[in-house]
């Protein structure tokens, strides 16, 4: 069975699905298996996406985004610095 990438609205939706429901008078094992997933993915999105709102969401995963790009583009500048040192030091 192939795994199914959710998008992060579709996250915050299905928890909010999930409240709904155990307030209706469900378990929560039930309203899990409702929305079509393990309680281990709900439980990590609660941890990861719990109070939040959808558009707090997309802005927190642009931000994830851009912090990658950051490091990755800080990674690069480190390693050409350090070449640049050995080739000053006269050690190529």
């Amino acid at each position: 069975m192939g795994t199914k990438k959710h998008k992060p609205e579709e996250v915050v939706a299905k928890l909010r699905q999930v409240d709904v429901l155990v307030s209706q008078g469900q378990s929560v094992a039930d309203a899990i298996r409702a929305i079509g997933v393990t309680e281990v993915t709900y439980y990590r999105w609660r941890k990861e996406f719990g109070g939040l709102k959808s558009d707090q969401v997309r802005r927190m995963k642009e931000l994830e985004t851009e912090k990658q790009r950051l490091r990755k583009a800080i990674a690069d500048l480190t390693l050409d610095k350090l070449i640049l040192q050995e080739a000053a030091r006269g050690n190529f």
